[in-house]
């Protein structure tokens, strides 16, 4: 068989994470195009089959090797720790917290000895993440630390909309002072090769800081001082970059296939237009690492969570993207 194997993390077991794993598992779609096993406890895997009324068993199973990939099967790699009559659903808790950051290390591990050619992850919560002392805020931070890889590129994509960003989990006036030369000049570099490991050309789009790109100065110099210097460098050094592009007009005009992708320079600026165009079509992708991961772009939803309210769509378009840039990723990394 020649689609990608997927390691699927289960996530916070309180949340909505097991529930659409299921869901998106008994997809003829992800059923068709990739070949899934989940990282989690077998448990909570067949309790959210019989909430579900999926038609689906479950088979454990120590690694990635002794998959069969059945068609009526969830085959999981089984942690044995998270006992669905030990914790309380959609609630914040330690043991959920450290569960979710177990079935994480041992994906990322599987990974980088090439057992699986992705890692596609459910939702985490991030005040259980602390609870339990992991010492990763998120799912970015955690494959940072587990690869060694600084910095990782994030990349949404929904409806063939593709965003960069420049900055995440920082405050809107942390995310103004990272706006320099020298890391924008990183960013476009490094985001030109991203599109090149997914098999993806064509010219990158900087967004916009300020509002109109600064009017030259007049409400702001970020643009001036900072933006055009380094989109200019960028030039000479042979990447097709464009910009900076005001932020009100950018997001369309990439959809509309004008740009490859934007660099949005901060996280709300490129989560509102992604989400806005398609919530639960909106996948994160992480990419620089020796292994393509996919994942949801929401979270533990603990208000719904376990009551058969979840939508599985976000998860089935995770894994199909998923498979379908596999190949060409995986291309890249032997090419070096």
């Amino acid at each position: 068989m020649d689609t990608p194997i997927i390691a699927i993390t289960m996530g916070d077991p309180a949340g909505i994470g097991p529930e659409i794993v299921v869901r998106a598992m008994a997809s003829e779609t992800v059923r068709t195009v990739a070949r899934c096993l989940v990282y989690g406890d077998a448990r909570v895997i067949a309790q959210a089959i019989r909430d579900s009324a999926c038609p689906l068993q479950v088979r454990c199973i120590a690694r990635p090797a002794a998959a069969r990939f059945a068609p009526d099967t969830i085959e999981v790699v089984d942690f044995a720790n998270a006992n669905p009559a030990q914790f309380a659903p959609g609630k914040v808790q330690a043991c959920c917290g450290q569960a979710a950051w177990d079935y994480m290390e041992a994906a990322v591990q599987a990974a980088l000895r090439g057992e699986v050619a992705v890692v596609n992850t459910a939702p985490i919560n991030k005040e259980a993440i602390q609870a339990a002392g992991v010492p990763y805020i998120g799912h970015t931070e955690m494959l940072a630390g587990l690869t060694g890889v600084h910095d990782p590129l994030t990349l949404f994509e929904t409806l063939g909309l593709r965003v960069f960003f420049l900055s995440r989990h920082v405050s809107l006036r942390q995310s103004c002072d990272l706006v320099t030369q020298q890391r924008l000049l990183d960013y476009i570099e490094r985001c030109h090769h991203a599109l090149a490991q997914l098999g993806l050309g064509g010219e990158l789009a900087v967004a916009g800081l300020n509002p109109h790109c600064g009017e030259h100065g007049l409400f702001g110099d970020e643009e001036v001082r900072e933006i055009e210097p380094a989109i200019a460098a960028a030039r000479r050094r042979g990447f097709q970059v464009a910009g900076p592009i005001g932020a009100d007009s950018v997001f369309h005009q990439a959809r509309m296939g004008r740009y490859a992708a934007v660099l949005s320079l901060y996280h709300d600026q490129g989560h509102i237009a992604t989400k806005t165009l398609d919530f639960e079509r909106t996948i994160s992708l992480t990419l620089g690492l020796p292994f393509l991961r996919t994942s949801v772009d929401h979270g533990t939803a603990f208000d719904i969570a376990w009551q058969g309210k979840a939508s599985a769509v976000s998860m089935i378009e995770s894994i199909r993207v998923a498979a379908h840039y596999a190949p060409a990723y995986r291309r890249a990394q032997l090419a070096g």
